[in-house]
């Protein structure tokens, strides 16, 4: 997306949430929409596909914190007054800035220089041109003072699967030029981390070294597992029976086979069970799988399953399992 479209699209509205909303507020509420809206739960429903694109591209930016600055400024301006050509060698209108945001097809460019630089133009003093260095400055090279410049970093955005970012793959992304070019995606690459290509940025104005492609990472979010570190988690919902008196049940896994595991007599509701090795596999180790025991309450019973429990409550021991938290809260 153009950084001009930000100006017609409020994420903040997309996603339900105020321009102040914390990090972890913000996640919260996008993983909501993502479950609601996912198409593996709406198959065949367009409107939801369309508003999951919609929640995710808006998440995508204020996730990450240095395009929600830029987002933000970019929004505020937008709601002022726009600039306009004026003197001879002016800026040929607010509009021309954003000529320097290029969108390729999968990933977003940007000049990684800082935001503000992009308005120094607006400030140079009568007179001032524009030379071979940023914005009429002189380069370092020859023409200016030390060693040659280096070329500007350019960055690149994209989004990828949560399968692909555990198992890793080369993805090919498309440049500045049009040109498209690969990304070998790491096994295990985490949501917003950034993958440096050296020397594929921008050349340098007087000999020196390019400067380099940074693409940063942004992952979909699984309906059913979440990582944490090399772990996966998912959580695993049992009857109040195999809770109870113990049994054997299926997990699922990523990409893979289900695995039995053995849920212990008297297991709680968020007991953590451990898969060894069946989590994230990278060159620097493997994760596990965790397993999160949910004690399923049925919403319905008929008569005779009302009448078990009831004989159960009967008999089940008097002891009341908040007694402990009470004493604690009181003392």
């Amino acid at each position: 997306m153009a950084s001009q479209d930000w100006f017609d699209k409020d994420f903040y509205s997309v996603l339900g949430v105020s321009k102040d909303v914390s990090e972890a507020d913000l996640k919260k509420t996008y993983r909501k929409l993502a479950r609601k809206y996912h198409p593996d739960s709406n198959q065949g429903d367009a409107a939801a596909e369309a508003k999951f694109k919609e929640v995710s591209e808006a998440y995508s930016v204020l996730s990450d914190a240095e395009q929600r600055k830029e987002y933000d400024q970019i929004r505020a301006m937008g709601s002022g007054a726009r600039f306009t050509a004026g003197g001879q060698g002016g800026a040929g209108g607010f509009e021309d800035v954003f000529s320097m945001f290029n969108q390729g097809r999968g990933a977003r460019y940007q000049n990684a220089e800082d935001f503000d630089d992009i308005f120094a133009m607006f400030n140079q003093q009568q007179g001032a041109g524009f030379g071979s260095g940023r914005f009429g400055q002189s380069t370092g090279g020859y023409r200016g003072y030390g060693g040659p410049t280096r070329g500007a970093d350019v960055t690149a955005r994209t989004t990828i699967d949560f399968v692909t970012a555990t198992k890793g793959e080369t993805i090919t992304l498309q440049g500045e030029d049009g040109k498209p070019f690969k990304v070998k995606i790491p096994a295990g690459v985490s949501d917003g981390q950034k993958i440096r290509l050296r020397g594929r940025g921008r050349p340098s104005p007087d000999g020196g070294e390019n400067g380099d492609i940074v693409v940063q990472v942004a992952v979909r979010p699984h309906p059913v597992f979440t990582r944490d570190g090399l772990n996966l988690r998912v959580t695993v919902p049992v009857t109040f029976t195999e809770a109870a008196l113990g049994a054997t049940i299926e997990v699922p896994t990523l990409g893979g086979d289900p695995v039995r595991l053995r849920v212990a007599p008297g297991t709680p509701s968020g007991r953590v069970l451990r898969v060894k090795g069946r989590g994230v596999e990278t060159a620097k180790g493997t994760g596990d799988l965790l397993a999160e025991v949910q004690v399923a309450v049925p919403s319905h019973l008929d008569d005779a399953a009302r009448e078990a429990l009831e004989r159960f409550q009967s008999l089940e021991p008097k002891e009341n399992p908040r007694a402990d938290l009470m004493a604690k809260a009181q003392g």
